[in-house]
């Protein structure tokens, strides 16, 4: 998914702030369940995040055209991880490691099926 660096997404030099990482690859997951006209979030069923590993290798800045990609590499019972990278013109700027637990009523669950399929 494209996204854009707005001056919003900067600190005071230019240069995307770290938590911006985190709210682009937040944003591209949200996005895959809108492209297949479903939310991400559905009454008491969601994903949360559990557990993140960032790794930081080079800044996007003010008005970048960033890439922000998403695979499923891992599936268990009541949790998915997911690795991302955020590009800019090819080149890896940050990557990323989600492990995410589907909870039910505020409790762990199975994820159903089609919830898979989005990130497929």
């Amino acid at each position: 998914m494209k996204i854009r660096v707005y001056y919003e997404d900067t600190d005071v030099g230019g240069i995307v702030y770290y938590a911006n990482y985190l709210k682009f690859c937040e944003r591209v997951r949200s996005e895959l369940f809108f492209q297949k006209g479903m939310s991400p979030h559905n009454g008491d069923e969601f994903f949360v995040v559990k557990h993140v590993e960032a790794k930081y290798i080079k800044p996007a800045i003010f008005g970048d055209d960033l890439d922000v990609t998403c695979k499923l590499i891992d599936r268990k019972f009541a949790s998915i991880t997911m690795y991302q990278e955020v590009l800019r013109d090819n080149e890896v700027l940050f990557t990323g490691k989600f492990k995410l637990a589907f909870l039910k009523n505020f409790k762990p669950s199975r994820i159903p099926e089609d919830l898979i399929n989005v990130f497929l």
